[in-house]
């Protein structure tokens, strides 16, 4: 039996959204991945956001330095295309599961991947990505 001192605290409801809610949410969110405008994807995060991703695994926190990181990314990657497939719901936002299609030269680069989107007050406080990043690393590096 766990001590008292160090069970869970009892959980009066779940917070997370639904899986309808998060498309709904992704609907309005993954758009602004593509257009290379960072400020429009940045109101999406709190002031104290934080975000990681397999470029930045350690992760970056505050709205500024997210702003900062977005500019270099969606300058980078400006016609990419991100599609939520679907969507588990997570105490306090979701897990969304997305496939990106990535223009790199002469081709698309298709990923899939997930990330977890975790809400306060309507915007993203947490989110962090995972996906294999291999397919896309080896095409920007191809000769």
């Amino acid at each position: 039996m766990t001590p008292p001192e160090q069970a869970d605290p009892p959980r009066s409801r779940f917070d997370g959204l639904t899986p309808a809610e998060a498309s709904r949410f992704a609907g309005r969110w993954l758009p602004a991945w593509t257009g290379n405008d960072p400020k429009r994807l940045a109101a999406f995060y709190t002031e104290d956001a934080f975000y990681a991703d397999p470029a930045v695994p350690q992760g970056i926190q505050g709205q500024a330095v997210l702003l900062d990181y977005f500019a270099k990314l969606l300058g980078r990657f400006p016609d990419w295309v991100w599609t939520q497939t679907r969507a588990t719901p997570l105490d306090g936002g979701f897990l969304n599961h997305w496939r990106a299609d990535i223009p790199v030269r002469d081709r698309v680069v298709v990923a899939n991947g997930v990330c977890t989107v975790q809400l306060r007050d309507g915007l993203i406080a947490r989110n962090e990505v995972f996906f294999d990043r291999t397919e896309l690393v080896a095409e920007l590096t191809r000769k």
